[in-house]
């Protein structure tokens, strides 16, 4: 038996129906290096039966301590069966991308069975209407309980199930795993109260390691080596709610190459940088296209590995958090690139200055009951309305293998990243490099995001702002920005005859209408009454005239409006 550690109990803790806590991927197959050209389900099967044992999770299964008093512990599963995890279906005719993000959306939505050791493969076939998916291919949507893995043991497991040639031969060792008996609740109350009296002992001993990271980032702060502002607290937005069941996910495959040469836009930039810049970008447009934009910028969460090298095999989640502005703020890609950067050199000098391997000891003596109550009462009570998140979304960055892999003989594609979401978190991403592809993809709550096309499309406008901006110098691409926000004020359409007409016929009615609204304001000016006096003065004299010669005169026009209400009173009387 061996027992979970802070972090990765929080995420047994944190599964409900609404919010299944796995994460995964869908990798896409060429069948075209393995024998024959062809795999069979039965070859998968037996391909992952030979790697069993290469993997230290995938036989364990959870054992939850009653009431939640003590974290979780794993134990190897007596009733394991390879058949359950690895599942096999194929799409419906045409067989197209959406069907396929569709298809992994309903089976990344469904939770895993925590009684028995927490992941699935799924085979999904009839990939025949996807653009650049060789004939043939097929897909394998997989997810992973988070307290098995994290995104490094996920790149660990990955390894474990693929081989660096097509048709290497299976380990020659004898595979020396043993079922273990399922301990009674007994037994596991015992261990429970040992662990609250050692408990104290152990919160001392991280914070004694703590206490120099912390003085060491108060020095810093005093020093300015880095900065704590209000850009690091996340505004709130629309994926930032109580999320459903129901899950969107979506993807773009990018040249790694266009995505390194974004780099020389700033100096210093990492590509985690880029990623976070366009995704900051495709946030961004997708807001302002739902008018739902704040003025503060967005942050991201970004995980940090503090996995050392003698924990490479090891499985669970060895990981810090930074947040990481996004700059949703700023319209020129540019400049927004330059502002994610310092923002994430900033948040890393924090992070490095307290530890970010300190920050995960902590969570490891963080009491199991408190935890799990915490975590209840913040689905219950519906907080995630009330509380502003601690950041908007997630950006976890998961580089992966430079060469080609290979599984049961096919090679590996092309991949694409899944995230688990929780209440407040409607929407995550996942950037992955592999060979010469850079992947970015996101989950959403379907709820939240009820349009992952449009989405998508923000993000791939996002990468191209960035990438022609790029190749062009720096210049043109702002230049064409520039012409395209002006062009509401210019009418796009003024090119157009019939536009033109229409609009040289509306002038002269604006011309009309403020003519007419400025005459009574001027005649109201002049409004004055000796003025008034003279004039009826006038026309008095002019209308006694009248009546005298009983003639018209040339200047009975002017004032007929007049003469008239003179004349009509003597014939009232």
């Amino acid at each position: 038996m061996r027992q979970l550690q802070g972090m990765d109990a929080s995420f047994v803790a944190l599964e409900t129906r609404n919010s299944p806590m796995h994460i995964g991927s869908i990798l896409i197959y060429n069948p075209e290096t393995a024998p024959g050209g062809f795999v069979r389900f039965k070859d998968i099967l037996n391909f992952f039966e030979s790697r069993l044992q290469l993997s230290k999770t995938v036989r364990q299964r959870l054992v939850r301590v009653p009431f939640d008093l003590d974290y979780p512990y794993w134990i190897e599963d007596p009733d394991f069966d390879l058949e359950y995890h690895v599942r096999h279906i194929a799409l419906p005719k045409p067989g197209d991308w959406r069907q396929l993000c569709i298809q992994a959306a309903r089976i990344f939505s469904r939770p895993l069975d925590l009684e028995r050791p927490p992941w699935e493969f799924t085979v999904v076939e009839g990939l025949d209407n996807i653009k650049g998916v060789a004939p043939g291919s097929y897909a394998m949507v997989t997810k992973v309980h988070h307290s098995a893995i994290d995104g490094m043991s996920g790149v660990d497991l990955l390894e474990a199930m693929h081989t660096l040639v097509p048709e290497e031969p299976a380990p020659n060792t004898p595979d020396a795993w043993e079922p273990e008996k399922v301990p009674n609740p007994v037994e596991l109350l015992g261990r429970s109260y040992i662990s609250a009296v050692t408990n104290p002992l152990k919160q001392m001993e991280v914070a004694a390691k703590a206490a120099p990271g912390l003085a060491k980032a108060l020095k810093g702060l005093v020093a300015k080596e880095f900065d704590v502002s209000r850009e690091m607290l996340a505004p709130k937005t629309r994926f930032n709610k109580p999320i459903s069941s129901s899950r969107v996910v979506e993807g773009r495959s990018l040249p790694l190459a266009d995505i390194k040469a974004i780099r020389a836009l700033a100096p210093g930039c990492k590509v985690n940088d880029v990623f976070l810049t366009i995704v900051g970008g495709a946030m961004r447009k997708y807001l302002l296209a739902k008018d739902d934009l704040p003025k503060a910028t967005l942050t991201a969460m970004a995980p940090i590995s503090v996995r050392s090298k003698s924990e490479k095999g090891d499985m669970g989640n060895q990981v810090a958090a930074m947040v990481a502005p996004l700059g949703t703020h700023i319209e020129d890609p540019a400049e927004r690139l330059a502002y994610v950067h310092d923002r994430t050199v900033n948040s890393k000098a924090m992070t490095d200055a307290v530890g970010a391997r300190n920050m995960t000891e902590v969570s490891k003596v963080s009491p199991a009951l408190y935890m799990s109550l915490g975590a209840q009462l913040y689905t219950r009570l519906g907080l995630a309305n009330t509380i502003r998140p601690p950041f908007s979304t997630i950006v976890t960055n998961v580089p992966g293998p430079p060469i080609p892999i290979y599984s049961s003989g096919a090679r590996l594609d092309s991949q694409m990243g899944l995230v688990c979401l929780t209440d407040g978190m409607g929407l995550g991403h996942v950037v992955q490099s592999y060979v010469d592809e850079a992947t970015i993809s996101f989950t959403a709550c379907r709820e939240l995001l009820p349009d992952p096309e449009f989405y998508v499309q923000c993000i791939e406008d996002s990468f191209e702002e960035l990438r022609d901006l790029a190749q062009n110098g720096g210049g043109k691409p702002v230049k064409k920005a520039a012409a395209k926000k002006a062009a509401p004020k210019k009418t796009a359409k003024a090119k157009s005859p019939s536009v033109k007409k229409a609009a040289a016929k509306k002038a002269p009615a604006k011309k009309a209408s403020t003519a007419k609204k400025a005459a009574p304001r001027k005649s109201a000016a002049k409004t004055v009454t000796p003025r008034k006096t003279a004039a009826k003065k006038a026309v008095a004299k002019r209308t006694a005239a009248k009546r005298k010669t009983a003639t018209r005169t040339t200047s009975k026009p002017k004032v007929k409006p007049a003469a008239k209400k003179r004349a009509a009173k003597p014939k009232k009387k």
